[in-house]
């Protein structure tokens, strides 16, 4: 199958930057906006949906082109599909511009409906909730649940727990608002693709944001959900839990960690405020004997060695991990699943998908209460 001269030459600037020394900033910076114009062009290749095309998410995309002989050639842009509109666009839970989520709650629903959140990846540095894949609420609405994408404020803004904290606040504002859209506001799940995954995963184990005695009648409501699922997502946000896990003790952080925690790269990494806002961060830190959140962890790369040469992308990106995450779940008799690319866990997938598990999840926490 012949490939389009544009995914050539963009194979091709891959394969020099990987060969070249790391001071070729004018390749590296021609590369980047390459890929933007790839991801314009085929956002189904972007598989974490972190508004971010990684080599290896390219080369994934167009082996999987050929194994199909599906022609790369897009269609024409009219031709597309498109995500249908919300049914509630933009809606503020804050003064940000960033601020919003979109809605689509389930036409005609005779009861309150669960709600599946999606919250976007991006390093903490960019990303949208426009990256929802197209069918996807009506994919949700079969199954009679509601959909959900949420913005928040990234790291030219501010630094942790701002993220966290107005992805909480949103859910908060959803619930708080449960009744006007027909939501049910005790099944809500969270799932998001990179730094969403991780976010989707602080919510589900830390202690509740939740303030009774407040006077602002969204802040006493919960923050807490049922479930959550990542793509390429992240346990741990700690640059010495990675060195650990990896076992490589000259890991170097990449450029989204710094932002995050508002620091240089030279700045001492075992400063003790610094190291207790990394554990703060990681999700993995708050799992508690009184946790109930099941997590589906999804991962597009196999078990890869990783050493101090290894691209951030890549090890931030790792089943490593979900594995942690589902060793120490596992512990405490919570579910995890993980599933990559030739990898064989202890917890076997019996949703098939993501999103079987997400719904399969809401519809059991409703049976329950029958």
């Amino acid at each position: 199958m012949k490939i389009s001269i544009f995914l050539l030459s963009l194979l091709l600037l891959c394969s020099c930057l990987h060969a070249q020394a790391p001071d070729r900033s004018d390749l590296a910076e021609k590369l980047k906006e390459r890929s933007a114009m790839m991801l314009k062009r085929f956002p189904e290749a972007d598989a974490d949906q972190d508004g971010v095309l990684s080599r290896e998410e390219f080369r994934a995309f167009v082996a999987k082109r050929r194994e199909t002989d599906t022609p790369v050639r897009p269609e024409r842009p009219t031709s597309r599909p498109k995500v249908s509109p919300p049914a509630h666009a933009d809606v503020p839970y804050g003064e940000h511009e960033k601020q919003r989520f979109d809605l689509w709650t389930v036409p005609d629903a005779s009861e309150p409906t669960p709600l599946v959140l999606f919250i976007h990846g991006g390093g903490f540095r960019s990303g949208d909730k426009s990256l929802v894949r197209p069918g996807t609420p009506e994919k949700y609405h079969a199954e009679g649940i509601a959909f959900a994408s949420m913005n928040y404020r990234l790291s030219d803004e501010g630094t942790y727990p701002m993220m966290m904290h107005d992805a909480a606040r949103g859910l908060q504002t959803i619930r708080h608002r449960a009744a006007e859209w027909n939501i049910d506001p005790e099944r809500i799940v969270c799932y998001g693709g990179s730094a969403g995954a991780g976010i989707s995963l602080w919510l589900a184990f830390h202690d509740d944001l939740a303030d009774p005695d407040s006077e602002d009648p969204i802040a006493r409501q919960s923050t807490r959900i049922l479930a959550a699922g990542s793509m390429n997502g992240q346990s741990s946000y700690d640059i010495h839990t990675f060195r650990e896990w990896f076992n490589v003790p000259d890991l170097q952080m990449g450029p989204a960690l710094p932002a995050f925690y508002g620091i240089d790269p030279e700045d001492d990494l075992h400063d003790e405020a610094l190291r207790e806002q990394m554990k703060d961060a990681s999700p993995i830190e708050h799992l508690c004997d009184d946790d109930t959140a099941a997590v589906y962890m999804l991962y597009s790369r196999p078990n890869v060695p990783v050493d101090k040469t290894t691209e951030s992308s890549v090890w931030v990106h790792h089943v490593v991990m979900g594995l942690k995450l589902q060793e120490a779940m596992k512990k405490k008799g919570l579910e995890c699943v993980v599933t990559a690319p030739s990898l064989e866990t202890e917890v076997e997938d019996s949703y098939g998908s993501l999103e079987a598990f997400l719904i399969a999840k809401l519809k059991a926490a409703g049976k329950a209460r029958e």
